[in-house]
């Protein structure tokens, strides 16, 4: 028995020995003093307690009633999530972009009635009425009352009880009536069609998109704080990665820099794909082990303001490219330049597009074998930009300043273990783009530098 008792201690120290990893370098995530998305809270507005820029929101409706002419648009917000059924690490309230495109309130349960006349139009916000109660739970809300009224810069604010009255006060001819149909909720709906039978609905969604695809000041100045943020995050996952991290931890450490430097949350799920993950587009597993000869694509944005980034850098886990990793990224790299360049007014995506492709074709010599290294870029160039990491708008409209898109070219060759794809965020100026992702080092002498100050780590 004894020696069973020895024998079993033996072989739990062996398998400990075999199972214990190395002790992994430090990495030290940066608190900044000032954080990035730094602002100043106002304490009776609820969710971030960011300020409403009245001026702006006002300027979105008049516009948007301008579009209607005649007519009544209702637009609801979001709900909160129920945290005894719903998943509670994903119960984070994010308002629904178009009521906040049109308020900038973070309330829940609310709806915004726009009545569009000829002469004139008026806002109506209607809130539920405060629960102090609950508030010892979720925080403070927004109330029907002058509070509400002079945080929202709408001065028309009443109980959402009455609702139905309103909305037949304001519906009483024969206009037709304006709903997102995508964001309201089959009883939200039946219940403004039992208040207004017979009346004819049509879809809010298509007019309010087609506003948001030209960003106003303030929507670029959130934009901007969203990339800043992003930026530090691959700045840090540059720095910090080698060879036996996980990429579960890369994703941990942009991601905590990312909330560091004030993010709300994330604009989407982060790809972090090293080898032959990094040719699969949307792999956001994130569980394998890197090796030294990785390359590791990193695809991470965050959100600031209801605002996103999208960004996406492609490193050697190692430091140093190979040779042949150093061909391929410079192509992809060379083929998002031609399309940047070309930015302008009157330019249409797809246009774009096609220079892309005709670029990396052209230049692609025996890069991919037999086959022109543009059969292996498999996506598109690239897409609209906002509070939706793929911001809706036509795809085929004519870029105007203003607007903001992605250019991501790549080259994924699975049956070499390798995906390469270079994104940045571009703003179309009154002449020409506008690289807004532009401090994140893009080109392999610039990331090469930035890596080496980690070059003792990353050694196998």
């Amino acid at each position: 028995m004894r020696a069973c008792l020895l024998l079993l201690v033996g072989c739990g120290a062996a398998l400990s020995a075999q199972a214990a990893p190395p002790s992994p370098a430090p990495t030290t995530i940066v608190i900044p003093a000032v954080p990035l998305g730094r602002w100043t809270p106002i304490a009776l507005l609820p969710g971030m307690g960011r300020p409403v820029d009245t001026a702006m929101v006002s300027a979105r409706r008049r516009a948007l009633l301008a579009c209607i002419g005649r007519g009544v648009a209702l637009i609801p917000s979001a709900h909160t999530r129920d945290v005894e059924r719903d998943h509670e690490q994903d119960n984070d309230f994010r308002q629904d972009d178009t009521f906040f495109y049109f308020t900038q309130l973070e309330t829940h349960d609310a709806w915004l009635l726009l009545a569009a006349a000829p002469e004139s139009g008026h806002a109506t916000l209607l809130l539920p009425p405060r629960d102090t109660a609950e508030e010892r739970w979720t925080g403070v809300q927004l109330g029907p009352d002058s509070v509400a009224a002079r945080l929202a810069g709408i001065l028309d604010v009443v109980s959402v009880d009455s609702l139905e009255a309103r909305l037949s006060l304001a519906a009483q001819d024969s206009a037709p009536i304006y709903l997102p149909l995508g964001d309201v909720t089959s009883d939200e709906q039946r219940s403004v069609e039992l208040a207004l039978p017979g009346r004819e609905f049509r879809d809010l969604r298509s007019l309010a998109d087609s506003l948001r695809l030209v960003k106003d000041a303030d929507e670029l100045r959130r934009i901007r704080t969203a990339i800043d943020i992003t930026v530090a995050g691959h700045v840090a996952g540059m720095r910090a990665v080698r060879p036996g991290m996980w990429e579960y931890q890369l994703e941990a450490v942009i991601e905590a820099t990312f909330r560091a430097n004030g993010a709300d949350r994330l604009g989407y799920p982060s790809f972090v794909g090293s080898g032959v993950n990094g040719s699969t587009l949307h792999y956001d597993v994130n569980r394998r082990e890197m090796r030294s000869g990785d390359l590791v694509a990193v695809d991470a944005g965050a959100e600031w303001g209801q605002y996103t980034a999208d960004v996406t850098r492609t490193y050697p886990v190692s430091g140093r490219f190979t040779a042949r990793q150093k061909a391929l990224y410079d192509l992809v790299l060379a083929t998002q330049r031609a399309a940047f360049d070309s930015v302008r007014p009157g330019v249409r995506p797809g246009d774009l597009e096609r220079i892309a492709r005709r670029y990396m074709k052209g230049h692609s010599g025996a890069l991919c074998g037999e086959r022109s290294c543009d059969e292996y870029f498999v996506h598109s160039l690239g897409h609209w930009l906002g509070m939706d990491v793929h911001d809706p708008g036509d795809s085929d409209a004519r870029l105007q300043p203003g607007m903001v898109f992605t250019i991501e070219p790549g080259i994924y060759l699975p049956a070499e273990s390798l995906g390469i794809r270079i994104e940045d965020d571009v703003l179309v100026t009154k002449t020409a783009g506008e690289w807004l992702s532009a401090q994140a080092p893009r080109t392999t002498e610039a990331i090469e530098r930035l890596m080496a100050a980690g070059g003792e780590a990353r050694r196998p």
